[in-house]
């Protein structure tokens, strides 16, 4: 199918790998034009061919100079997706709530949450003069708290709650905002060395491929393994496209089953 895509504009943030960087791939594959931001450019994300802007998006003012970038290197930005999240894999995110302190919380909602607001709030103008959208990669720790460290659920939860929100305000101008909730994913976070994954599986006895292995099933999911970041990727190009022209405010799922509720 031809999403229509093509000469179309893009920044997504988070790119340098995972999610994002699926992303990044899929949408240069459908012809968009991407200015793409991380912390780090990976040779990966260099071999896209989308235009890579280094900035730390945990900052005030890291995701104002990204959009600025982006202006200047696209002209006009009809898609803006949200992908930076999760966060360092820090000991004391497997010691429960009380292991949380303040400096934990506050970082985890700069990349979760602030990231996402700030970058909107630069990308709006542009968003609406050319009636473009809005995608935030949330989480299915927002729809399931105990799916994860409590700063990072909460943070995830008010990032959809501020998708919606946004697109009630914005709709009617002609911007649509969307949300997409993964559950567990094949990414560095889980699979890579010194990821989440390998702090649970060292706080489980286990070793990390043997954790990964039992994960799906420990978690519910139904269809039996993680979720693929080209899963996310395709989404992310049908709801940036003509065909998703009347959705908007919507949080799509997708966690192999995971959450069990209506």
């Amino acid at each position: 199918m031809d999403l229509q895509l093509n000469g179309k504009t893009a920044v997504v943030t988070g790119a340098s790998k995972g999610l994002g960087l699926a992303i990044v791939r899929t949408l240069t594959a459908e012809g968009m034009r991407v200015v793409a931001a991380a912390r780090t450019i990976t040779p990966e994300l260099k071999e896209t061919g989308a235009f890579a802007v280094p900035a730390d998006l945990a900052t005030p003012q890291g995701p104002g100079e990204v959009i600025e970038a982006a202006l200047g290197e696209l002209g006009e930005i009809d898609l803006l997706v949200n992908n930076v999240g999760g966060g360092d894999a820090r000991p004391e995110l497997a010691g429960g709530f009380a292991a949380m302190t303040d400096e934990i919380w506050q970082h985890t909602y700069e990349l979760n949450l602030f990231s996402a607001v700030r970058a909107t709030r630069a990308a709006l103008p542009s968003l609406l003069r050319r009636k473009g959208s809005v995608v935030n990669i949330s989480s299915i720790s927002a729809r399931m708290p105990h799916a994860g460290p409590v700063p990072y659920s909460t943070a995830k939860a008010a990032l959809t709650a501020f998708g919606k929100a946004l697109s009630e305000e914005v709709g009617p101008q002609g911007v649509r905002v969307n949300t997409i909730s993964p559950g567990s994913a094949r990414t560095a976070m889980w699979e890579g060395p010194g990821g989440y994954g390998e702090l649970l599986a060292g706080v489980h006895g286990l070793e990390l491929e043997q954790f990964l292995a039992g994960l799906p099933a420990a978690t519910g999911v139904t269809t039996g393994r993680l979720i693929e970041p080209e899963e996310v990727a395709a989404l992310v190009a049908w709801l940036a496209s003509p065909y998703a022209v009347n959705v908007t405010g919507s949080d799509y799922v997708i966690d192999g089953g995971a959450k069990k509720t209506v």
